[in-house]
């Protein structure tokens, strides 16, 4: 069998499925005990418009491959779906022009892939998704000669190589041996070369309907921790769709009506001459609202979570209990006129958070961070968006710079400088360090020296049961985390506070950004933790930040 464009399209939809079926499995690899962006449902995300808008795509392989390599490079969310969709793109660059490929030209464009992959990476690790992809793809060169118009035998040859190179990744990564995991990426990829294969054999792997695939995407925030368990969709999901062109006229807009129907309960969709008003409960807001930006730009948003709000009524407490944040979106400007030197673009999520962020000059916020990865299309539009000749991008989280910087590589028409923050806090320093009067290079040197001098600590919430830097973590116990890394781990949230009170060294200020569900009345004592402990010649301020995940976020500076 030689691969037309039709069968790359259908292999390609086949393994997206699989990946989507088995995102949970994935997610449960995940290492790291703390609540993330899990690669599973990073990966599916970043695959959701393959599995979508690609079956109705016709084409040669030349224009399936570039087709598939722009949904992916658009829809990439996390380091992990970066080098996924950087991985098909060096395919699409390698089938250029070619209507059909046999397996030596298929394992050209893995190798293709590879580089593409590699070279996004600064400082690549092996025993990562890197190295299934790289061993696959050098032993499908070594042997695609052997296969030549087989692609049904090629194709399970080089699956068996993936699967031998993931069950030895824990070899190469100690941090996986000692977890007794494979990695999560590497078997993301698996599973999707699992899905080609069963396509070339007949059985292509179908999507779960759409009530088993949307339980699987269901990611629990860092406060749901309630005797709730009757909500099964926790976030009330509200949006006004201005509708684009294509979709002007009642009735147009059919596609999303049956997606918003299968997204959760309690749906309501109306479907307007220019707007679209839907609502409905589900478990991944995000996930609705991508598909309503396939129909329109956004003109208001909110989201809720009922979990929280029913615990707060269930205990009584239920004054002003805060929405989940989510920045409210005005008519969406592409490409917008600059109007001055400089603009920024900067990801967070938390009312008090985005506040911050907007109070310091920051032009288009991203919500997201961790478990809430934007797409690249997120980062593009907020890019182009922005009114300014010089557009400074501050991500604010290690999961979500490849994104940025490869939104950035998609921009002609404006300068953009993508900045390697990777917390909220070095955000913050960095854009207190702004000049408006400097040069562009000044700006980024000073804001870089900014990052670096303050202090980033964290409390949050293991997220499951693990083994990790040589410790028993069980699932619910409080972490400490200094500079992202897991320093501590306690019962009680007092003593993880006074714990990290003890890597806070010489500083004059300190800020304690309070999450989304912690009171008033305990932020107040854990900055009396802080303050006894530091003493009264630093400065102690108190922030309603009412970030996610996050129970508390400290900057010292």
């Amino acid at each position: 069998m030689i691969l037309n464009g039709t069968s790359y399209r259908d292999m390609v939809i086949s393994g997206a499925n699989n990946l989507a079926n088995e995102r949970e499995n994935i997610n449960r690899l995940n290492v790291f005990p703390v609540p993330d962006g899990d690669t599973g449902i990073n990966m599916s995300l970043t695959m959701g418009a393959v599995r979508t808008d690609l079956p109705s795509f016709e084409g040669d392989v030349s224009q399936v491959a570039d087709k598939v390599a722009n949904m992916l490079l658009r829809g990439a969310r996390g380091n992990s779906g970066v080098i996924l969709s950087l991985f098909f793109r060096g395919i699409s660059k390698e089938c250029k022009g070619k209507e059909t490929v046999d397996a030596p030209d298929l394992a050209a464009a893995f190798q293709r892939g590879v580089d593409a992959a590699y070279k996004s990476v600064m400082k690549p690790t092996e025993g990562t998704i890197l190295t299934v992809m790289r061993v696959a793809a050098e032993k499908a060169l070594e042997k695609a000669d052997e296969y030549k118009g087989r692609v049904e035998d090629f194709m399970p040859f080089v699956l068996s190589v993936a699967e031998e190179t993931l069950q030895k990744t824990p070899e190469m990564l100690p941090v996986l041996k000692q977890a007794g995991l494979v990695d999560a990426g590497g078997r993301g990829l698996v599973v999707i070369f699992e899905g080609m294969v069963g396509y070339l054999q007949g059985n292509p792997v179908a999507l779960l309907d759409a009530e088993g695939a949307e339980s699987e995407a269901e990611t629990e925030s860092a406060f749901d921790q309630f005797n709730t368990e009757d909500i099964v969709y926790p976030y009330c999901t509200e949006c006004i769709v201005g509708k684009s062109d294509a979709y002007i006229g009642e009735g147009k807009a059919e596609k999303l009506h049956k997606f918003v129907l299968g997204a959760g309960d309690s749906a309501v969709f109306v479907d307007d001459t220019d707007i679209i008003k839907l609502h409905v409960h589900t478990s991944d807001p995000g996930k609705v609202l991508s598909e309503a930006l396939k129909f329109g730009s956004l003109l208001t948003v909110k989201i809720e979570n009922m979990k929280e709000q029913h615990s707060a009524l269930s205990s009584g407490a239920a004054k002003d209990v805060p929405a989940t944040p989510v920045e409210e979106v005005k008519e969406e400007v592409t490409d917008a006129i600059p109007e001055k030197k400089y603009g920024f673009v900067a990801v967070a999520s938390g009312e008090g958070m985005v506040s911050v962020f907007r109070d310091l000059g920051a032009d288009q916020m991203v919500i997201g961070g961790q478990t809430m990865n934007p797409s690249t299309e997120d980062m593009l539009k907020a890019i182009r968006m922005t009114p300014a000749e010089n557009v400074i991008v501050l991500p604010n989280n290690s999961n979500i710079y490849m994104v940025a910087a490869q939104a950035a590589l998609l921009v002609e028409d404006k300068h953009v400088e993508v900045l390697r923050s990777v917390s909220l806090p070095q955000g913050i320093s960095a854009m207190l360090a702004f000049n408006p009067d400097g040069e562009v290079e000044e700006n980024v040197t000073a804001m870089k020296e900014a990052m670096a001098a303050v202090s980033s600590l964290s409390m949050t919430f293991a997220a499951h049961d693990s083994t990790f830097d040589n410790r028993e973590i069980k699932e619910n116990q409080i972490l400490g985390l200094v500079e992202n890394k897991v320093r501590y781990v306690t019962d009680t949230r007092e003593e993880c506070m006074a714990n990290l009170c003890d890597d806070i060294k010489d500083a004059c200020v300190v800020t304690l950004f309070y999450g989304e569900g912690v009171s008033e009345a305990e932020a107040e004592a854990m900055q009396g933790i802080l303050q006894e402990k530091l003493g009264d010649d630093v400065d102690v301020m108190l922030v309603d930040g009412g970030q996610p995940v996050y129970y508390f976020i400290i900057s010292a500076e």
